[in-house]
């Protein structure tokens, strides 16, 4: 086992001192950030864009995976090159801070997205583009933050703190939003049955297009104390050569992190798979709901605000695990729960539960969850919202304890690299599949594939000798 930098036990030494003001303003990041992926990404927007923005659904679905794809391998193409030059030993907040520049502007043009004007549609997608790159890689900066707030025992800790705040973020901003200001343009009224509380025209989709701008609004506001409070490393002039040889360094570091990191490239690579199979149950699982049981906005809203506070819940109790039992221990068993769950989720049909189990079908026009299919599937999903928590926090603090201190934002840049380079794999699959056989079920079955070949590559991985070798 190397022995510790002196830089790498200096960087520890100030987290001991680190106030609970900073750690909590840093965790309002998770917090700031997450109506982005809730509202416009899950719930809300995307459906708009798709099925109101657009004139035809199919060819919508397909431009918004596109933009999203596109998006997340800039964001993984940069992430590794901005991590080398960070990890020259400048702050972080100003990486941060240009990033946020880009979620901002691109959040507050999703408001163009108004019916009919299809003229419009390359900048809304431009728009969403851009803040998807500035979400990602403000991630990876905050991300790499970790090991100089708190000592390595209790990076479990604040990593589930982190991630229990962002799912609080995602659940209180959908709830506004569903029950107070988006409307169904069927009816006129929000989830609550209310009008909506600001005057917004229906005929041009104002709730749904204001979800953009209000993310925007919510990040600016919660984003500011990590800005005011969190410490960062110390400003030092930006030297030419010490960013050329960041990115001279950037070519080996592939090959050093297989050569002299593997115990790391190998964790990479397992949760490059199982993040697309995750990734890939949330964005059909909604879609799969809706086939089923004919669910309109009001009960995938409903839907999204139960999972969320499993996730709340999940990833609270997943911290807590994380440092009494271990990094790669709480993503093993939830990563396990998370393949049951999402079994048990596609053994519901209209008339069936656990494959062959006989139930009535749902009655159209009755309460939401009221048959005896849509409780199962909903309480398998739930599982599926309780496991998905812990897997995410415990695998940015697996990483944070195995890299080495001098390395971790290039590192991180990996991290994020391994979640979005093959984000389109699952999907694809998913839709070769479905194309094949004509059975959704079968092809979001697909995503079991890649679940299952990351737990089975995880169980490979040995944390403890992540620095058994030096470069």
């Amino acid at each position: 086992m190397a022995a510790p930098s002196k830089r790498g036990a200096a960087s520890r030494e100030p987290s001991e001192r680190t106030g609970k003001r900073a750690l909590l303003s840093w965790a309002l990041f998770d917090w700031a950030t997450q109506p982005f992926y809730t509202l416009v990404v899950t719930f809300l927007f995307a459906p708009y864009f798709v099925n109101g923005f657009m004139a035809d659904p199919a060819q919508g679905s397909s431009l918004w995976a596109y933009a999203t794809g596109i998006a997340e391998l800039i964001a993984a193409g940069l992430a590794p090159v901005l991590g080398a030059i960070a990890d020259a030993g400048h702050p972080r907040k100003p990486w941060i801070a240009g990033f946020s520049v880009l979620l901002v502007v691109g959040l507050s043009g999703l408001w163009l997205a108004v019916p009919g004007q299809i003229e419009l549609m390359p900048v809304v997608l431009l728009a969403f583009g851009l803040a998807t790159i500035g979400a990602e890689l403000a991630t990876v900066f905050t991300n790499a933050m970790m090991p100089s707030l708190v000592s390595n025992h209790r990076l479990g800790t604040l990593s589930g703190f982190g991630w229990a705040l962002g799912y609080v973020g995602g659940l209180v901003s959908l709830a506004l939003i569903a029950s107070l200001v988006v409307a169904d343009p069927s009816t006129g009224k929000t989830l609550l049955g209310l009008h909506p509380i600001v005057p917004l025209d229906p005929a041009t989709r104002e709730g749904d297009r204001l979800v953009g701008p209000f993310s925007a609004v919510w990040y600016l506001v919660f984003v500011l104390p990590l800005f005011l409070f969190t410490p960062d490393r110390p400003s030092k002039p930006l030297e030419r050569r010490a960013v050329t040889a960041s990115l001279t360094q950037l070519a080996r570091s592939v090959r050093d992190l297989v050569h002299h990191h593997g115990q790391v490239a190998l964790f990479l690579v397992a949760r490059m798979l199982y993040a697309d199979g995750l990734g890939a149950v949330f964005a059909f699982g909604g879609i799969y709901a809706a086939t089923v049981f004919g669910w309109g906005a009001a009960e995938l809203g409903l839907f999204g605000i139960i999972l969320t506070i499993a996730g709340t819940f999940g990833a609270a109790l997943g911290g807590l695990f994380d440092d009494r039992s271990g990094s790669k221990a709480v993503i093993v068993w939830t990563l396990c729960l998370f393949i049951a769950a999402a079994l048990g989720v596609l053994s519901v049909d209209r008339d069936h539960v656990l494959f062959m189990l006989p139930v009535d079908a749902k009655v159209p026009g009755s309460a939401p969850f009221s048959s005896t299919g849509e409780q199962v599937y909903l309480a398998f999903a739930i599982l599926i919202g309780l496991a998905s928590g812990p897997v995410q926090s415990s695998s940015r603090t697996l990483l944070a304890r195995m890299c080495p201190p001098d390395k971790t934002t290039e590192f991180f840049g990996f991290f994020s690299f391994s979640g979005k380079i093959t984000a389109f794999a699952a999907p694809l699959a998913i839709g070769a599949v479905t194309a094949a056989t004509g059975s959704q079920r079968l092809g979001i079955a697909a995503s079991l594939f890649f679940l299952t070949a990351g737990l089975l590559l995880l169980l490979r991985v040995r944390p403890s000798a992540s620095n058994s070798s030096s470069p």
